[in-house]
């Protein structure tokens, strides 16, 4: 193996390999092997028992700066989000807004400190989080966000996205505070032009976005047209910006819920545009009353990924950073429950959501960095039936949770 494992997992099923257990050794950060049988004692043995071990659990979608927050914001917002066919979005995100009266840096972080431990007891090692970047909020969230980054390297991997809630053309200013949090060191320029009140300013919105993405070679992550209005057309904007930029691969869409609403002569030439732009989704259908078609999309080749989105926020108010418990609502809310449905939800909680936010070396193969989970469970129907915390959590090669 040339470097001798730090730890070996023995007895673990793999899946698609009913039937058969394996040892996975692991050593230097990495995967060394996946054996019937790794020979001697490594310093950490951990028996699976039969258990799966996977991939760990990624996080494309929060909202890491309000977890928590509900209490802070009241229940008006909440009310307007899921309204019939989301009508009262735009009211709901104004409402919110009340929210950044309340931020400090410090709190920021208290709260969504224990949201990055929770997710760590969960199997989760690399999230991407969206902080709030505008004239209300200012930098006190991207700040935070970037604190906590450091914090946590090593355990669970944070990609702060700057992201401007309300609006570009909507809240002057903004444009710069997102600039200034490139300066800072924000991985991801956001977005959400939907928000603006002409198809003009969203345009704007999207071009002022990819302009600074462009000069600080960043990745992009926009929430688009997140209502029940099916003339909201900012996911197609986003697309041909994709292209004619040549940001290919580099771009993340959120939510897109209008999409339900969308007639087959709709949807069709959307689904090629996407696939032209190479843009994937990140749905979180248990945040909200409507979502992407789902299964049209993946039969299109659309890459797709579920993220938890919000934690007893405005919008939302449950959530544990459990993405496992996000895969088991939205097999309700999708109705994907056949034994291939389960195994394309688990995909969208690890090796889809990594590959989405550019981790391309997220698998369970030697020489692939040693990110795993032992579920506690023999199979992904037991998983997801309970969707317990992993009995055992290996993050950047190293033992980080084990029950």
């Amino acid at each position: 193996m040339g470097v001798n494992p730090d730890l070996v997992i023995r007895h673990a099923r793999l899946l698609g390999r009913p039937g058969e257990e394996v040892d996975v050794a692991v050593g230097g950060g990495r995967i060394l092997a996946l054996a019937e049988h790794v020979s001697g004692l490594a310093a950490t043995e951990i028996d699976a028992g039969g258990s799966l071990v996977t991939e760990s659990f990624v996080n494309p979608h929060l909202h890491l700066d309000k977890v928590w927050t509900a209490t802070l914001s009241g229940e008006a917002s909440l009310h307007h989000y899921h309204a019939t066919r989301m009508s009262g979005s735009r009211t709901a995100i104004e409402l919110a807004a009340a929210v950044k009266d309340h931020y400090r840096q410090d709190l920021i972080a208290e709260r969504a400190r224990r949201a990055v431990r929770l997710a760590l007891d969960f199997g989760t090692t690399h999230m991407r989080a969206f902080a709030d970047t505008d004239t209300r909020a200012g930098l006190q969230a991207v700040k935070a966000l970037l604190a906590l980054r450091e914090e946590f390297k090593g355990l669970v991997a944070i990609q702060v996205v700057a992201f401007p809630q309300q609006g570009v053309l909507r809240d002057p200013g903004a444009e710069e505070l997102v600039r200034e949090a490139m300066e800072l060191g924000a991985d991801v320029v956001g977005g959400i032009p939907w928000l603006e009140d002409t198809a003009a300013d969203a345009q704007r919105h999207v071009d002022a976005m990819f302009e600074i993405a462009t000069t600080f070679n960043r990745d992009v992550s926009m929430l688009v047209d997140d209502a029940g209005d099916p003339e909201l057309r900012t996911l197609q904007m986003l697309a041909r910006e994709t292209i004619e930029v040549g940001w290919q691969g580099r771009v993340l869409a959120h939510h897109a819920r209008a999409t339900a609403l969308y007639t087959s002569l709709e949807l069709d030439p959307l689904l090629a545009l996407l696939r032209e732009a190479g843009i994937g989704i990140v749905t979180d259908p248990h945040t909200g009353p409507l979502h992407v078609p789902v299964r049209e999309m993946m039969a299109a080749g659309v890459p797709l990924a579920l993220g938890q989105d919000d934690i007893s926020d405005a919008y939302y108010p449950y959530g544990r950073n459990n993405m496992l418990e996000v895969a088991f609502l939205a097999s309700h809310l999708l109705w994907m429950t056949s034994e291939e449905d389960r195994a394309r939800l688990f995909r969208m909680v690890t090796v889809d959501a990594a590959r989405l936010i550019g981790l391309q070396e997220h698998r369970l193969e030697v020489g692939a960095p040693a990110n795993l989970v032992v579920l506690g469970a023999p199979d992904l129907l037991e998983a997801l039936r309970e969707h317990r915390a992993p009995a055992v959590v290996i993050s950047h090669g190293k033992l980080t949770s084990r029950r």
